[in-house]
């Protein structure tokens, strides 16, 4: 029986939550009135997020599939995941915006995430059907 591969709708979707959490948050940013040092931090705390994701699946999905990975790459990629969600988590507690700018920087920033894991596993099963 041949193995099902990723059918062309979650990849769809999964790149459509990728970017749908990726310009909102932008978007967000740019129109926020907030000091530009305060955009920079939430800026970069996505892009530390995105790539933390995308490094904690690969080292995942390396272990199931029996792929050598140092214990200490897997726990600073578990450790980068967890401190950016904290570091996002401490800024929006802190900052000086509306209750409901802050639920929406949250979940644009997990949908964000989701999107790049979901981006990483789609390519990462895409290249074993080749």
């Amino acid at each position: 029986m041949k193995k099902q591969g990723v059918s062309n709708a979650f990849v769809a979707a999964s790149w459509v939550a990728l970017g749908a959490g990726m310009v909102g948050y932008i978007v967000g940013l740019v129109r926020a009135e907030m000091q530009l040092n305060e955009k920079g931090y939430y800026f970069t705390i996505l892009l530390y997020g995105l790539f933390a994701v995308v490094s904690l699946q690969k080292a995942v999905r390396d272990r199931m599939e029996n792929i050598k990975v140092t214990d200490i790459y897997y726990g600073i990629c578990w450790f980068a995941t967890l401190s950016s969600i904290v570091l996002l988590t401490v800024g929006l507690f802190n900052a000086t915006i509306m209750p409901s700018e802050k639920g929406f920087y949250a979940f644009a920033f997990l949908l964000a995430l989701f999107g790049a894991i979901a981006v990483q596993k789609n390519t990462r099963d895409n290249m074993m059907e080749d």
